[in-house]
């Protein structure tokens, strides 16, 4: 008899509840698209912690006979259950949140490398006052705690918590402030450890001569060694902060310098920037002809990886893109050449070539990222071009028509804003 009414009593159940998931259903079966993309928003402002009462009463109108739990069951429903690519109405309630939300992110970055820019300032400022303070006025109780040599493992010990920690912050600003004081603290503390100079203008100076040394092994102590340091660093943050994107230009800029100051490129140097002056010139500044080297090893490097036809190098493949851009705007500067003009005008054409290949990889593989990068670069090289014409003919400084120039420059960067407008809406049908 008990199982008899224990079976009678599931069935009550299951027939109860199955009208309401039928309701469910039949209710969202009978919502049209509008509907739908209302209850969509809906739910998307109140998993974000919005208040929904205006939005609601705006778009009440919309439906009949709808009690708030059945509301919000639809719309739970709808948003898990959408797979839609959204685009929000111009005046919508989440249009408005998504704008916001670009704008304060934009704000954090800047805060962010304002807040960078000022504690290398002061490290740089007030580091040798304060060593001086600590070694001096404190003695003999902290001279040998604050001496050179264990400060500056002291201090590589705290750049490693800074970076190790770090990353465990959520707050963007706090997070990208100490693990930027973290990796400054890894590459100036190992060079100083590695060239035995505990001085802050001390080892810049060691880096500087020891770059163009006869003796490879000093280049290596000097640049390689903190260079792949700082690459280990930066490969572990963005293991644990994939979302910060940014951290993949810094990591291709350590990568290069670590393998441009391998002793194997001073040997091959006088042959790779022959690549970019192909003829004879009067130019005397090593380091034109260096970063002439430089760019053709990125420029190899980077040709590897689109080969690839990996979206996994996307971002590093970007980054590279906009060191290389603006390493040819510097190379394709008329400043670098006096007399011999040759060199000069092959750049401008390799240039040309690369910006133009550069946008259309860009556009080939849908990113964005390096498709404004080229129409930046391509901007500023044209307005450096502009300036250089006239400086083949006449004084910029002290000629009389320079008001005329000034109107010409401003003409162009009117024509320039129309030309990326009219690209803009070709390529994304805007």
């Amino acid at each position: 008899m008990k199982k008899i009414i224990l079976l009678i009593f599931l069935c009550c159940i299951s027939t109860y509840g199955k009208p309401v998931s039928d309701n469910i259903a039949n209710r969202l079966s009978l919502l049209d698209n509008k509907q739908k993309t209302i209850l969509y928003e809906f739910e998307v402002l109140k998993n974000n912690g919005f208040s929904t009462d205006q939005f609601w009463l705006k778009h009440k109108s919309q439906f009949s006979d709808l009690n708030d739990n059945l509301r919000d069951e639809l719309a739970k429903q709808v948003f898990e259950n959408s797979h839609i690519e959204y685009a929000p109405p111009k005046d919508s309630a989440v249009k408005l949140w998504m704008q916001t939300q670009f704008l304060t992110n934009w704000m954090f970055y800047l805060s962010a490398f304002i807040a960078i820019c000022a504690l290398v300032a002061l490290f740089r400022n007030y580091w040798n006052m304060l060593l001086d303070v600590l070694v001096k006025r404190l003695a003999p109780l902290f001279r040998l705690l604050f001496s050179p040599v264990l400060l500056t493992y002291e201090l590589l010990l705290v750049g490693v918590a800074c970076v190790f920690y770090g990353c465990t912050i959520e707050e963007f600003v706090l997070r990208t402030v100490i693990i930027h004081f973290g990796l400054c603290l890894l590459w100036s503390q190992s060079t100083a450890i590695f060239v035995k100079e505990y001085w802050v203008k001390k080892y810049f100076l060691e880096i500087e001569n020891k770059f163009w040394g006869v003796n490879p092994w000093d280049a290596i102590k000097t640049i390689c060694l903190p260079a792949i340091i700082i690459t280990g660093a930066l490969l572990y943050v963005l293991y644990k902060v994939p979302a910060d994107t940014f951290y993949n230009y810094e990591i291709v800029l350590s990568c290069l310098t670590a393998v441009y100051a391998l002793p194997f490129w001073r040997v091959v140097e006088k042959y790779l920037y022959r690549i970019l002056f192909p003829f004879h010139s009067d130019q005397k500044n090593r380091s034109i002809k260096a970063l002439g080297g430089c760019t053709v090893i990125a420029l190899l490097a980077i040709i590897g990886l689109v080969l690839q036809w990996n979206s996994i190098f996307y971002n590093i493949i970007a980054a590279l893109i906009s060191l290389l851009l603006f390493s040819f705007l510097i190379l394709s500067s008329k400043f670098n050449y006096r007399y011999n003009f040759s060199n000069y005008y092959y750049l401008q054409f390799v240039t040309i070539l690369f910006l133009a290949a550069v946008f259309l990889y860009g556009f080939h593989i849908r990113l964005s990222e390096i498709v404004w990068f080229s129409l930046i670069a391509g901007s500023i090289y044209i307005m450096i071009k502009y300036f250089e014409i006239f400086s083949f003919f006449s004084d910029w400084k002290r000629s009389k028509v320079w008001a005329w120039k000034l109107l010409g420059f401003a003409v162009l960067l009117w024509l320039l804003a129309k030309a990326i407008l009219y690209v803009s809406q070709n390529l994304y049908g805007i």
